[in-house]
């Protein structure tokens, strides 16, 4: 029988994990389809009232129910810390959920550059949903996480979630210096959007950059990054491995992520 998991969101037609997991079933001869549910936040409540009759094993959440289906899930930790979800899978009769931004982000992180681990200090860029799973995950770490967002009052809810410390976006320049892992995670970059306008030239030499940002793939932080001879991490490694979590609770084992898989995501951009 054709096992069933999909996405939920409100919209959810630009997905790229149909891609994602259409190449993870065929290359391990597992007879499954992933589909889009697109979900008003309205349906929201009987859309899992209904949950156990439509047969689903698992499911993948996306914006806007991130936060408003941790209400109807029991939650691991780093759900709890989050109170965002963004992966659902059945354990022992009930339905289980967590956020799996964070560890993609680091395994991301631990595929493009490796001496990001010898790191000791982060600044990140931004204060929205998923920044608080990134720094979370660089907290839980170990990293000393200063958080610069245009609106103070969002990284300051933030550090109060998950730690770390905020600063006001003008200090950035400042900080640079000490910034061992620099990481945006706002929509700056992004095709469509400004830029983030931000002079690298402070940056240790040693110093990793990432970018959450996929589209493009090689934002113009990432090439100013790497025309200074800094590594840097794009966001599609953290865009697929995010999906392996999902992928191991539903099926038993992770996914490798290799370049053919890469490709074919970048082939929907």
């Amino acid at each position: 029988m054709t096992r069933r998991v999909g996405l939920l969101g409100w919209p959810v037609a630009h997905s790229r994990s149909p891609t994602i997991f259409a190449h993870w079933f065929e290359r391990y001869g597992i007879d499954a389809r992933y589909e889009l549910l697109p979900v008003q936040p309205e349906a929201l409540k009987a859309f899992f009232r209904q949950f156990d009759e439509m047969g689903f094993d698992g499911l993948n959440v996306t914006v806007p129910h991130k936060i408003s289906a941790a209400a109807f899930v029991d939650l691991d930790p780093v759900g709890r810390r989050l109170g965002s979800i963004n992966t659902v899978w059945r354990e022992d009769g009930r339905l289980r959920a967590t956020s799996s931004d964070g560890a993609g982000f680091i395994a991301s992180l631990d595929e493009q550059a490796p001496a990001w681990r010898s790191a000791e200090n982060a600044l990140v860029l931004g204060a929205g949903g998923a920044s608080i799973a990134v720094c979370d995950a660089l907290i839980t770490a170990g990293l000393d996480v200063a958080v610069a967002n245009r609106r103070a009052q969002r990284a300051e809810l933030l550090v109060g979630r998950v730690g770390g410390h905020a600063v006001p976006w003008e200090s950035v320049p400042g900080l640079l210096p000490r910034a061992d892992l620099l990481v945006n995670t706002t929509s700056l970059g992004m095709e469509g959007n400004q830029p983030l306008d931000i002079d690298l030239a402070p940056l240790p030499a040693h110093a990793v950059v990432a970018d959450i940002v996929y589209n493009p793939l090689h934002t113009p932080l990432l090439q100013e990054a790497a025309a200074r001879g800094l590594a840097t991490v794009d966001g599609l490694g953290m865009l697929i491995h995010q999906a392996t979590v999902g992928f191991e609770k539903w099926f038993g084992h992770r996914p490798e992520v290799d370049a053919a898989l890469r490709e074919k995501v970048l082939a929907t951009l």
